[in-house]
């Protein structure tokens, strides 16, 4: 399925339209670390394709503070990583290593089974420094789940943007109107991250389902008002987000891929080959789950174990 979103402001009524429910972001500690998780929730866990939502920050590290996620595995997802602020050294089984910075897009392909570490640069190590992001997880269509692992790096500035001075976008991953991103996406998705000033209003893109989420600032939508930490779902065909200070907003949407399972870092269509790598993750199995060349000292143990 494709749609064509429109990514300009737009003022126009929403009398079709409706907030279906609204979910606050619960903290959860991430390898030392402190995230606002959103999906999946107790009320709803997937919106389309997105499976798991986190929002990293906005936080000030102190010199002797960092963030140090060790080696973990995952299967039959990929992940996504944006950063507004600071910067995160990414590495995996398949050799990848470099840091990602604001503006830039780590998609990372699970298939069959992947692992990786996210920590501080070296270079960031030291001093008082920032971090702030939002790092999602998309449950890939059956017929992606067992294939091939990658990893893709889209630099600074390769991503499409566009819109007004009051109205920014950045298309993340998928379609936006005639735009594309580069991100090698493995069924039809929608992510835009947009920043704008207070009063601006956009029209927010078309899509199966689909949500907003307040990563800074406030917004009017449906006759509501939606703070920082909250997400959105949405139901109607057109609807309209008005800015009520200056705010940044991430909208997801997309096709469901059907249900899914999900357990610690494993997601799957059959619960069966969630217990398959959880086995496999325990008993160290290097064959489907690598050691990450640079950072092969240290692994997170299953949960329980």
């Amino acid at each position: 399925m494709s749609w064509q979103p429109a990514p300009d402001p737009v003022c126009e009524d929403d009398a079709a339209a409706r907030i279906a429910l609204r979910v606050e972001a619960r903290p959860r500690d991430l390898g030392g670390f402190s995230v606002r998780r959103v999906l999946p929730s107790a009320r709803r866990r997937m919106v389309g394709p997105f499976i798991f939502f986190d929002h990293l920050g906005p936080a000030t590290m102190e010199p002797t503070e960092g963030m140090e996620v060790r080696p973990h595995p995952h299967i039959h997802l990929a992940t996504i990583t944006y950063l507004f602020e600071g910067a995160i050294m990414h590495r995996d089984s398949l050799g990848s290593s470099l840091p990602i910075e604001p503006g830039a897009v780590n998609w990372m392909h699970a298939g069959r089974g992947i692992v990786h570490s996210e920590r501080t640069p070296e270079s960031a190590k030291g001093r008082t420094r920032r971090l702030h992001g939002i790092q999602a997880w998309v449950a890939l269509p059956d017929e992606a789940q067992d294939t091939d692992p990658f990893f893709q790096h889209v630099p600074v500035g390769e991503l499409p943007a566009g819109g007004t001075d009051e109205a920014r976008w950045r298309l993340i991953a998928g379609q936006l109107g005639e735009h594309r991103s580069p991100v090698r996406i493995a069924s039809e998705l929608t992510y835009v991250i947009w920043e704008l000033a207070p009063g601006a209003r956009i029209r927010l893109p078309a899509a199966p389902e689909r949500a907003v989420y307040v990563a800074e600032g406030e917004i009017e939508c449906a006759g509501e008002d939606a703070a920082e930490g909250t997400l959105l779902v949405l139901e109607g065909d057109t609807l309209h987000v008005r800015a009520t200070e200056t705010t940044r907003l991430a909208f997801i949407g997309g096709a469901p891929v059907g249900p899914r399972f999900i357990d610690w870092n494993f997601v799957s269509s059959t619960k069966e080959a969630v217990e398959e790598a959880k086995r496999q993750w325990r008993e160290d199995d290097t064959t489907r789950f690598p050691r990450v060349p640079g950072d092969e000292d240290e692994r997170i143990p299953l949960p329980g174990t």
